[in-house]
């Protein structure tokens, strides 16, 4: 029995590979795509597109070592084919970042002061369906979670900032 499904899998896996090196895209009439594993008997009124061929295995990536990787981030700046830009102009860019970067830092901050008012209010309000304290709690956890999203929302930007030259 375990000889026969080993065979039959066997079988199996061997059909696959071997139409999935014969597939074949083609288009009908209408414009709707057809997949056929039979090259030679194309679909009725379909023009063939494209025949795949068997995929090619996957070469291993070449491992690096750390002093190669140093070594090319170190010499990247000197390729020919890498942008050079001039201290001016980048220090142009760095200005205009950060510039951006206050903004979005001051625009959250203002965020964040409006989603502590909101939950300051939720709080301090209890509806009478709310006689059980897990009901409070589920209303007032969306105005929670938006304080501590922008909170670490301020705090990236920090790192942003802090981050620059």
């Amino acid at each position: 029995m375990l000889f026969l499904l080993r065979t039959l899998l066997f079988v199996v896996f061997l059909a696959s590979a071997t139409s999935w090196a014969e597939t074949c895209k083609y288009l009908d009439a209408d414009g709707h795509v057809i997949y056929s594993n039979t090259p030679s008997t194309p679909p009725k009124g379909a023009k063939k597109v494209k025949c795949f061929d068997d995929p090619a295995p996957r070469q291993a990536p070449a491992v690096k070592s750390a002093k190669d990787d140093t070594q090319t981030r170190s010499g990247d700046s000197q390729r020919g084919d890498f942008p050079k830009v001039d201290d001016k102009t980048q220090k142009k860019r760095d200005g205009e970042r950060r510039r951006i970067l206050e903004d979005e830092l001051a625009s959250e901050l203002q965020q964040l002061e409006q989603a502590k008012q909101q939950l300051a209010e939720q709080e301090s309000v209890r509806t009478g369906g709310e006689r059980n304290y897990q009901k409070f709690l589920d209303r007032v956890q969306p105005f929670r979670d938006a304080v501590a999203n922008h909170e670490r929302n301020i705090e990236a930007i920090k790192r942003e900032i802090s981050n620059l030259k």
